[in-house]
């Protein structure tokens, strides 16, 4: 059989959705129909499985599942994104409820002189998925205001499926007010914002049951769904140890401030009185509604995204059992063909069984440091593309792309410029930047505005680019091209951070502050650098901040830099070692399988 011939006979097999053998669909028994797709199985058992058997319904405002798709604004999409495309590969019968958000979070455009504009991001549902018949209600400032869902189903090469339902606003019969609540990804005011969470929470616990979706578990991803919570208690005769038993919460931020929260007299007039308000001050809170709140205490699991997180978390919620479960990515989706190709070489199965990256070893300097440098190179060509800045390939080079906001300090690097110019000619750096500032966020704004005042003043000595309308597709770039993978929020502002995991998944070296999940993954100089004291260290804010700074210059001249242009086999080891012993383990196939054993299967 020739290689044609071979692909043509792969293009035949199948695999059931629910135990994931292979099937000729010509020969196939057992078939049915779901969401307009025709599914084959084995056996008559599975056929009935995959209809009957309970689901996860994971919940989240932002899903970021492909750039194409914009329903996403940042990190916590991501993982969601990622969260699904686990769930799939492992076979875990999980079902996706998020917003359509039509015309996304927003579409980024910088001018010169560096002022960010915003532009809807629109797009068409149907250009992805299939619209499904039932229309729920949710009542709205006393009206009844309709939904639909769309369908969007994640398929996995192991046979794995796991739909994804878009919750869509805009149907006949509703008002053009109404029509618009899923326009925009965290978009409007308050009341837009809980207009928004209602549609979530209640519609789509409304809209799993008109689909009858067999829920055995309610995942609430950050707390903009918990009001599924008061939809579950009122669909369970106000029984909370029912509803807590259905219920798993999985906190994404660290301080009190950041969480969603209204007041009474708003909820009151956009939710009315489906649920009585002495209901609303038990679970939510006496002074303001709080979506966090509310899901601690109508959650039996409640976890945070690191053990620093978790930490931080019980300090913030005494009373709470909570635990942690440290965030991963998802391997095959962030590794570059580059690398992809050379762990299929050595490593083969590494993509359903990421922690075999520990295996790493073996695999030939010469071969990484190959891979590396395509990755580079396709970095170089878009930057290239997008700027018409022409970056060289043999310069060190660092990334930065986050969420355009204070606490995240993307200016850090640049607090003294005369030093970091030091530094510059110790040995040449390049760095590349990308993030969108949310609307409403002016420091954001200023941020960017501010780099683009330094890539012009230091124009004849660092090259600095940054990179508009950052998304999935340029995170993947950007991850894998770079050398270092630079990180410097406030702490404890950074609950977890996946970027730096992406990277390391390309044998990028991180040089993060102690925060989030760096805490856990850093073995200073084996895996990368840390910049400042640990989080625990008992020490003043302003000395803190003094020590951060001295790291980042001293260790960019003093370690990263000599090691990058004079101990090139010394670097491609801590390279190896970024993919071997950070790789291995921060994936969300670990992050899931932790999730069905600790959460999931209670």
């Amino acid at each position: 059989m020739n290689e044609s011939d071979e692909e043509m006979e792969k293009a035949r097999i199948i695999r059931d959705p629910v135990c994931g053998m292979p099937i000729e669909p010509e020969k196939a028994k057992f078939k049915a129909e779901f969401g307009g797709k025709l599914y084959y199985f084995c056996s008559e058992y599975c056929k009935r499985r995959f209809f009957e058997r309970p689901r996860i319904a994971y919940f989240s405002m932002e899903v970021g599942i492909k750039s194409e798709i914009p329903t996403y604004s940042g990190g916590l999409g991501a993982l969601a994104g990622d969260t699904i495309r686990s769930s799939a590969d492992l076979k875990i019968p999980l079902t996706a409820v998020t917003l359509v958000s039509r015309k996304g979070y927003l579409k980024q455009k910088i001018t010169e002189e560096g002022e960010q504009l915003e532009y809807p991001d629109e797009w068409a549902p149907s250009e992805y998925m299939i619209p499904l018949p039932p229309i729920v209600e949710v009542p709205i400032e006393g009206r009844k205001v309709k939904i639909r869902a769309w369908l969007y189903e994640h398929q996995s090469v192991t046979g794995g499926v796991v739909p994804i339902l878009f919750l869509d606003t805009d149907v006949e019969g509703n008002t053009p007010e109404d029509r618009g609540i899923t326009d925009f990804l965290y978009g409007g005011d308050d009341r837009y914002r809980l207009k928004q969470e209602i549609v979530l929470g209640i519609g789509g616990v409304r809209m799993l049951e008109a689909l009858n979706f067999n829920v055995a578990k309610y995942h609430m991803n950050e707390g903009h769904s918990s009001l599924l919570t008061l939809e579950l208690l009122r669909k369970n005769n106000m029984d909370s140890d029912k509803v807590k038993n259905l219920c798993i919460f999985t906190t994404h931020t660290p301080v009190e401030a950041a969480f969603d929260k209204f007041p009474y007299d708003l909820v009151e007039e956009v939710l009315g009185d489906l649920f009585p308000i002495e209901v609303l001050k038990k679970y939510g809170g006496q002074d303001r509604l709080n979506m966090t709140f509310l899901a601690l205490n109508l959650s039996k699991y409640t976890n945070g995204v690191t053990k620093a997180h978790m930490e931080y978390s019980r300090r913030l919620f005494p009373g709470h059992h909570i635990m942690s479960i440290t965030n991963g990515v998802h391997s095959y989706t962030w590794t570059s063909p580059f690398f992809r190709e050379l762990f299929d070489k050595y490593i083969p199965g590494w993509a359903n069984e990421p922690e075999l990256l520990v295996r790493v070893g073996p695999i030939p300097d010469e071969e990484i440091w190959e891979a590396h440098m395509k990755a580079k190179r396709h970095l170089l060509e878009f930057i290239k593309e997008k700027t018409g800045v022409e970056m060289d390939l043999e310069v060190l080079t660092i990334g930065f792309a986050r969420r355009a906001t204070a606490y995240k300090r993307a200016t850090l690097i640049f607090s003294d410029i005369e030093r970091l110019r030091e530094v510059n000619k110790i040995g040449k750096i390049q760095l590349v930047f990308a993030g969108k500032a949310h609307p409403r966020d002016i420091p954001g704004k200023m941020m960017i505005k501010e780099i683009y005042g330094y890539i012009k003043q230091l124009k004849d000595e660092i090259k600095i680019v940054y990179l508009e309308n950052y998304n999935m597709d340029m995170a993947a770039k950007m991850t894998s091209g770079v050398d270092v993978w630079l990180n410097t929020p406030l702490p404890p502002l950074e609950a977890s951070g996946t970027s730096g995991m992406k990277a390391a998944h390309n044998g990028v070296l991180n040089f993060s502050v102690l925060d989030g999940w760096w805490v856990e993954g850093c073995v200073e100089g084996v895996t990368g650098w840390a910049i400042g004291p640990r989080p625990d260290e008992p020490i003043e804010e302003k000395e803190r901040r003094r020590r951060e700074l001295k790291d980042l210059y001293n260790k960019l001249e003093y370690l990263i830099i000599p090691t990058f242009y004079e101990r090139r086999d010394e670097w491609i080891s801590m390279m190896n070692n970024s993919i071997g012993k950070v790789a291995y383990y921060f994936n969300s196939h670990r992050m899931m399988q932790r999730y069905a054993t600790e959460a999931y299967l209670l």
